[in-house]
């Protein structure tokens, strides 16, 4: 007879197993939203697991205790229900519910949440089968996020294939209603971009855009089933992708007939690995174009304009720096002028935009027919994009910048220049960041980089979170002396501002980590 019959009876084992089953369910919660979170993706349970489970000494520590629980339960079954308190209680900072990033049980949720299960159960059924239930239920708890993650893998199938109808719905309607196609994409500025090609060219034709960052297989899908109405002439799609081939399959349906790259910098490194790879996943939206709009401030975009002039394409070349582009766009002390062919169309506007956005949109609303004297008279009206750069004064007079939808390393930069030209005549200056993330093996040097730029223009910086704290911290110290100041989540950073801020202050809130985030 065993150690774990001779403690514990049959009964006092189904116990353990059936409160470990519960502290599971609570488990799944989390890691059931982590996915959600993430769109899904297989490994982004376990990623997170790990940030969170070391994100602090104790939650470290209450991990090891989870896994001496496993251990002991080994051969003693009450073991297992230390296992099970850590795993129902924590990590401690993620909530099952969620605050800014609740759960929402959608059906593709639900289908996962019964494959989980179904995984779980059998996990555990079969412990229970052959005399060993508390352990295999403790090890079930332990690695619960992983099999979150084997529930994604196995659902993937299932959801391309649900996924499909939609499509083809969508398909068929764009071949019917034939809109002209403006694709966007790059590492940053497509959703800027966007809102100014749909603002220029909507005096001449009728305009559909992608709403927010509708800019996967679903949201795509989603815009033109439900917004795109027969009479849409100009249909301004934005494109993301998280994988090579992505953007070519939403060209196979959503064809470009002007296809736009805004840019490519470090994001999403942690899954793409490199810029040149990412690059590469980009520069598919050109493969069924008629036309290219490039940004060329970067080499490696001028070398890919280069290639699409090379395949027979009609290329823009656009630009923030370079006068003898097809289109400059020029911005100095918050005044833009706009360039084309060498002559001017604006000069002087007191706009605070992003150039190389606008030099982007103009040049399609040019190839769309848009005189560019009209489009000099609509330039000093171009909309701002939500949360990117948006500029407000509280009831106390504080001026605050929202850039809270921004996330990498060049709109960063661009937010403190813009920041610190507001704070000019301030007398505290305040950038309040969780700082940036997916920039794989980068993102510690960058967040460093950004902490020390933060800190020459500003007099305190707020670091939310734990997730940069480090490399935040250790930048800003580095930088022109400003105070350091660290709190656990956004409200609370918010409430210091409010404490500390009085009428003429100045604060940039620059970027906004969901609070599946350490």
């Amino acid at each position: 007879m065993t150690l774990v019959a001779a403690s514990v009876g049959h009964p006092g084992r189904a116990a353990v197993v059936a409160l470990v089953a519960v502290s599971i369910a609570v488990a799944g919660l989390r890691w059931l939203r982590v996915a959600q979170r993430e769109h899904y993706a297989t490994g982004a349970a376990s990623r997170f697991a790990l940030r969170w489970w070391t994100s602090s000494p104790l939650n470290a520590l209450a991990m090891l205790g989870a896994r001496a629980g496993l251990v002991v339960s080994v051969r003693w079954a009450l073991g297992a229900l230390a296992t099970a308190a850590v795993v129902g209680l924590g990590p401690l900072g993620l909530a099952p519910r969620g605050r800014s990033a609740p759960l929402r049980w959608t059906r593709r949720l639900r289908t996962l949440a019964v494959v989980w299960g179904a995984l779980v159960a059998g996990a555990v059924a079969g412990g229970v089968v052959a005399g060993a239930g508390p352990l295999s239920a403790a090890a079930a708890a332990v690695v619960a996020p992983a099999l979150v993650d084997l529930a994604c893998l196995l659902t993937a199938p299932l959801e391309v294939r649900l996924a499909g109808a939609h499509v083809a719905r969508a398909a068929a309607r764009l071949r019917r209603v034939h809109p002209t196609v403006v694709a966007i994409t790059g590492s940053y500025g497509k959703t800027t971009t966007k809102g100014y090609v749909a603002h220029l060219v909507a005096a001449r034709h009728a305009v559909v855009a992608t709403p927010a960052s509708f800019n996967n297989r679903a949201g795509l899908a989603r815009t033109v089933n439900e917004h795109l109405g027969e009479d849409t002439e100009v249909f301004v799609a934005e494109m993301g992708t998280y994988a090579k081939g992505e953007i070519a399959d939403l060209c196979s349906w959503v064809t470009p007939d002007i296809a736009v790259l805004t840019a490519i910098g470090p994001v999403h490194l942690e899954r793409f690995g490199s810029e040149a790879r990412v690059l590469e996943a980009k520069e598919e939206i050109f493969e069924r174009a008629a036309c290219a709009v490039v940004v060329v401030d970067d080499e490696r975009l001028a070398r890919a304009a280069d290639r699409c002039a090379g395949r027979g394409l009609k290329v823009w070349r656009v630009s923030a720096r370079r006068r003898d582009a097809d289109v400059f766009a020029g911005a100095e002390d918050g005044a833009l002028s706009v360039w084309v062919g060498g002559r001017p169309v604006a000069e002087r506007l007191p706009v605070d935009v992003r150039p190389e956005n606008v030099a982007a949109a103009v040049a399609v609303a040019l190839e769309l027919g848009v005189p560019a004297e009209e489009i000099g008279r609509l330039l000093p009206t171009l909309p701002g994009a939500p949360h990117r750069l948006e500029r407000s004064v509280s009831a106390g007079g504080v001026v605050v910048l929202d850039d809270t939808y921004n996330a990498n390393p060049a709109g960063a930069r661009v937010a403190l220049a813009t920041f610190e030209r507001a704070g000019a005549a301030a007398r505290r200056r305040v950038v309040v960041t969780p700082g940036m993330v997916e920039l794989g093996p980068r993102q510690g040097d960058e967040n460093a980089r950004f902490g020390a730029q933060a800190a020459a223009v500003a007099t305190d910086v707020v670091v939310v979170g734990r997730t940069n704290r480090r490399a935040l911290v250790r930048g800003a110290r580095h930088g022109a002396g400003a105070r350091v100041v660290t709190v656990a989540t956004r409200q609370r950073a918010t409430a210091w501002v409010r404490e500390q801020l009085g009428h003429g202050d100045v604060v940039l809130y620059e970027n906004d980590l969901p609070d599946h985030y350490p």
